[in-house]
Formats: structure tokens, C-alpha cells, sequence
């Protein structure tokens, strides 16, 4: 069982409150991912380190923060491809993952639809789920 102290927790807590707290507002949302920035610094992969459990709840009221505040349009997967080609700067035919440049300009007017194996090729070339193309 554990040794709670409620004085020991009681004389604590004014400096750890802030750390668990929901942010409320895009400042204290801001603040909190720089801290889960810092945390995951100090622990790297150790999973097992004592402050993973801190990186964890953290990183919960980050991701509750973003579900209520900042949620995430639903895209197709041409969309998603179209932003990846934007935010990598690369060209229709910079795309062997998917085809040549005619498959490409098919998938992006909407013509075709991104097939399985190009969705886990591009998944795997962009380091994302392939959740994101559906």
C-alpha cells in the first residue's frame, strides 16, 4: 500500500498544482507543451524514469486541450497528400511512392483514390499514421 503523507503532499503542492492544472487558455496550453518539451529533453526514451508519469499526464491535458479548442478537419487523402507536397516542397513527380506524374494528378483532382499500398508507402516516407489519408 502506499505511504501517503498528507502534510508531505500538503507542502508540495503549491509548486507541483500548476503542472497538473487544464490549461484554460492558448497561453497556459503554450506553456504546457514547452514543459512537455523540457520534460521529454530530461527523460528521452526512459520510459521508466520517474518523470514519465509527469510526460504522460501532461501530455493528456495537451491532447484534451487540442480535442475541445483545436480539433482537426477532416481531410481526404488527396487533401492530406496535397498539404505534404506543400509543407515538403516536393513535386507531383516527386512522388514514386504513389506513381508517375499522371497518377499523381489523378489522386489530387479527385479522379482516383490513394490505394492501400500507396497509403502505407507515403505513411512511411512522411513518418505519419496511415490514418491520415482516410
Amino acid at each position: 500500500m502506499l505511504d501517503f503523507k498528507i502534510e508531505e503532499a500538503a507542502a508540495h503542492w503549491s509548486h507541483l498544482d500548476h503542472l497538473l492544472r487544464e490549461p484554460r487558455n492558448d497561453a497556459e496550453y503554450d506553456a504546457k507543451v514547452e514543459m512537455l518539451d523540457t520534460i521529454i529533453d530530461t527523460i528521452g526514451d526512459d520510459e521508466d524514469h520517474y518523470l514519465a508519469s509527469l510526460a504522460a499526464r501532461v501530455g493528456d491535458l495537451i491532447e484534451t486541450y487540442d480535442q475541445e479548442h483545436r480539433p482537426i478537419p477532416e481531410a481526404s487523402g488527396a487533401e492530406v497528400l496535397r498539404y505534404l507536397m506543400a509543407e515538403h516542397g516536393i513535386s507531383q513527380s516527386d512522388l514514386p511512392e504513389v506513381g508517375a506524374q499522371p497518377v499523381v494528378s489523378a489522386i489530387l483532382s479527385g479522379k482516383r483514390q490513394l490505394n492501400w499500398r500507396q497509403i502505407c508507402a507515403l505513411a512511411d516516407r512522411f513518418g505519419i499514421s496511415t490514418d491520415s489519408f482516410r
